[in-house]
C-alpha cells in the first residue's frame, strides 16, 4: 500500500463521517473546550503565584478561585460529553460499515466467496471493523481538537511576545506533525502485514477446529499445533515490532516536549532579562506551554496506530468495492416456468475448462437426469442455471428467455436448488427448514419433511421440530442433514427443481422413499437431477451422460 493509496483510504474513511458531520463538529468543540479548561487551570495557578508575589494582574484573587473551580468542573463535563459524542459517532459508523460489508458479501456470494478463507472473512467482519473504532472515536476529532486548541494556545502565548508564540508553534508542530510522519515512514507496511497475518491465523484456527476429528484420527495434531504456534509467533513478532515503534515514538515525543520546555524557559529568561517582557511574561508562557502538550501528545501515537487502522480500512473497503461475478437483475417483466434450455454452453473456472459446448433441453413436467463421475461439471451446470456465474459462451434460457434477462429474484423463485452439502444454522430444525419459505405454516413444514422422509426421525427427538441442531448441523448425520436440505427444497415449492446428489448420503430404503416423492412431485414440477449413482436415475424420464465437461 503506497502513500497515495493510504491517503485515498483515509479520505474514503473520512467521507463516511459526512452524515454525522454535525456530531463531529460538536465533538471537536467539546474536546477543544475541555483541553482549554485543563490547560488554563495551571495558567490560573501561575496567576495566583503572581498575585501572591504582589504583582498586579488583570484578574483578582477571588476571580482566580472561581475560575479554577469552574474550569475543573467544566473539564469533566466537556471531556465526558466529547467522549460520548465520539463513541456515538464511532459505533453508529461501525453499524453502517457492517451493514455495507454484509450487503457486499451477499452480492459477492457464492461465486466470489467460494475460494476465500472463511476464517479470514470472520477476522475482517469482526476485528478489522472493530479496529476502525479507533479511527472514528480516537483519531479524527483529536486531530481537529489539537489543531484548534494549539492555535489558540500559540496566540495566547504569542500575546506576551511574538517570539514565544513562534517557539510554541514549532514545539507543537514537531511533536504533533513531524514525529508521527517519521514514525509512520519507519513502520512501513508493518501494520498491513499484521492485519494480513491476523486473518491468516483466524482462518487456520477455524480450519483446525472444523477438522479436529480427522486430526485426532490420523495423529495429525502435533503438526497442526506446530503450524498454529509458528503463525502465532510470526504474528507476535510483528506486534512486537509495532509496539517497539510505539514505545520509541512516545519516548521521542517526551524528549521533544522536555527540550521544548527548556527552550521556552531560556527564551522567556532572555526576554525578561532584556526587559521585553515582565515577570508575568516569563512565568505564564512557560506554564502555558508545559500544560498544553496534551492534544499533540495524542497525535504523536498516530504514526503507529494508524498503520493497523489504515490496513483494516483497506481490507474492509476492498470487500465493499469488489465487483460481484453476476449483478442482480431488476426491472424485467416477471415470468412463469415452461421449460429450460442449455445451448452450446462452455465455461472455464480459474483458467480450466469445466464445460465444453453443452446443449440439451429440459422439458416441463419431466425428470431429466445427468449422470457422470465427480468433477465432470454436473454441479457447475446447476450453478450456471442459478446464475451464480455467467456462462462463458452459449446461452441458458428459462421459459424461452435468457436468464440474463430475468429478474434475479424471479429466477430464484422459479428454481429450487439443493446443493451437495446442506448448510444448517444453529437454530431449531423447523427454522432451518423454513429457510425455504419463511412464512410457511407448521403444516407445510411437516408435509415437506414427510416428502423428504425425515418427519419420523424428527418426531423421535425430545423436542421434535423445536430441537436445536449444533453449529453447521454437527449434531446430525450426513444423511439427516441431506434430508433436511431436501425438505427445504420441497418447502420452497418452485416449479423447477435443481437437485445436486440428493441421495448421496442415504441408505437404499430412504433413497427409495425420496425418489418416490420426487416422482410424484414431477407430475406438477420439472426436475433436473444430478447424481453419480445409477440407482438414483431410475426415476428419470431422460438420462444424459456427462463426461469431461461434455454431454453425450
Amino acid at each position: 500500500m503506497n502513500k497515495q493509496n493510504k491517503a485515498l483510504i483515509l479520505f474514503r474513511m473520512l467521507k463516511l463521517v459526512k452524515p454525522l458531520a454535525g456530531f463531529m463538529i460538536l465533538a471537536v468543540v467539546l474536546g477543544t473546550l475541555g483541553f482549554l479548561a485543563a490547560e488554563f487551570i495551571p495558567i490560573l495557578g501561575g496567576e495566583a503565584i503572581l498575585i501572591g508575589l504582589g504583582i498586579q494582574t488583570k484578574i483578582s484573587w477571588s476571580t482566580v478561585i472561581w475560575l479554577l473551580l469552574s474550569f475543573a468542573v467544566l473539564r469533566a463535563i466537556f471531556r465526558f460529553s466529547e467522549q460520548r459524542t465520539n463513541h456515538y459517532i464511532a459505533f453508529t459508523l461501525l453499524a453502517i460499515i457492517r451493514d455495507r460489508v454484509f450487503k457486499a458479501l451477499r452480492r459477492l456470494c457464492p461465486a466470489k466467496l467460494e475460494g476465500r478463507d472463511k476464517g479470514d472473512l470472520i477476522s475482517l467482519i469482526t476485528s478489522d471493523v472493530e479496529l476502525l473504532e479507533l479511527f472514528y472515536a480516537h483519531t479524527i476529532s483529536p486531530i481537529c481538537i489539537a489543531i484548534v486548541s494549539e492555535i489558540i494556545m500559540c496566540l495566547f502565548i504569542g500575546n506576551f511576545h511574538p517570539l514565544l508564540g513562534i517557539v510554541a508553534f514549532i514545539a507543537f508542530f514537531l511533536v504533533g506533525v513531524v514525529l508521527p510522519m517519521i514514525i509512520s515512514k519507519r513502520s512501513g507496511t508493518t501494520g498491513d502485514e499484521l492485519r494480513a497475518q491476523s486473518g491468516q491465523l483466524s482462518a487456520h484456527m477455524l480450519e483446525s477446529i472444523r477438522g479436529i476429528d480427522d486430526t485426532l484420527q490420523y495423529s495429525f495434531g502435533e503438526k497442526r499445533l506446530k503450524e498454529i504456534g509458528d503463525k502465532t509467533t510470526d504474528l507476535s513478532e510483528k506486534q512486537r515490532v509495532l509496539s517497539k515503534l510505539t514505545g520509541t515514538n512516545m519516548a521521542i515525543a517526551n524528549m521533544l516536549i522536555l527540550i521544548s520546555d527548556i527552550i521556552m524557559l531560556l527564551v522567556c529568561s532572555l526576554l525578561y532579562q532584556s526587559g521585553k517582557v515582565g515577570f508575568d511574561g516569563f512565568l505564564i508562557p512557560m506554564i502555558a506551554l508545559m500544560s498544553s502538550f496534551g492534544p499533540v501528545t495524542a497525535l504523536a501515537a498516530l504514526g503507529t496506530t494508524l498503520q493497523s487502522t489504515v490496513a483494516s480500512g483497506a481490507r474492509v473497503l476492498e470487500i465493499i468495492d469488489e465487483e460481484p461475478e453476476t449483478e442482480d437483475i431488476t426491472g424485467k417483466t416477471p415470468i412463469g416456468f415452461t421449460s429450460a434450455k442449455i445451448k452450446d454452453v462452455s465455461f472455464a473456472y480459474a483458467g480450466e475448462n469445466v464445460l465444453e459446448h453443452v446443449s440439451f433441453r429440459i422439458p416441463r413436467g419431466k425428470i431429466t437426469g445427468i449422470v457422470g463421475k465427480s468433477g465432470c461439471g454436473k454441479s457447475t451446470l446447476l450453478k450456471l442455471l442459478m446464475r451464480f456465474w455467467n456462462a462463458g459462451t452459449g446461452e441458458i434460457s428459462v421459459s424461452g428467455r435468457s436468464i440474463g434477462e430475468i429478474n434475479t429474484a424471479d429466477l430464484r423463485d422459479i428454481e429450487s436448488y439443493m446443493t451437495q452439502e446442506t448448510q444448517l444454522f444453529k437454530d431449531t430444525i423447523a427454522n432451518n427448514i423454513r429457510i425455504g419459505k419463511l412464512d410457511a405454516t407448521d403444516e407445510e413444514v411437516v408435509e415437506s419433511c414427510k416428502k423428504a422422509s425425515i418427519h419420523e426421525f424428527i418426531m423421535t427427538l425430545p423436542k421434535g421440530y423445536e430441537t436445536e441442531v449444533g453449529e453447521l448441523g454437527s449434531t446430525l448425520s450426513g444423511g439427516e442433514r441431506q434430508r433436511i436440505g431436501l425438505a427445504r427444497a420441497f418447502l420452497h415449492n418452485a416449479p423447477f427443481m435443481l437437485l445436486d446428489e440428493p441421495t448421496s448420503n442415504l441408505d437404499s430404503l430412504n433413497e427409495a422413499v425420496i425418489l418416490r416423492s420426487l416422482k410424484e412431485e414431477a407430475a406438477e414440477k420439472t426436475v433436473l437431477l444430478v447424481s453419480h449413482r445409477v440407482s438414483t436415475m431410475r426415476i428419470a424420464d431422460e438420462i444424459l451422460l456427462m463426461e469431461g465437461g461434455r454431454i453425450s
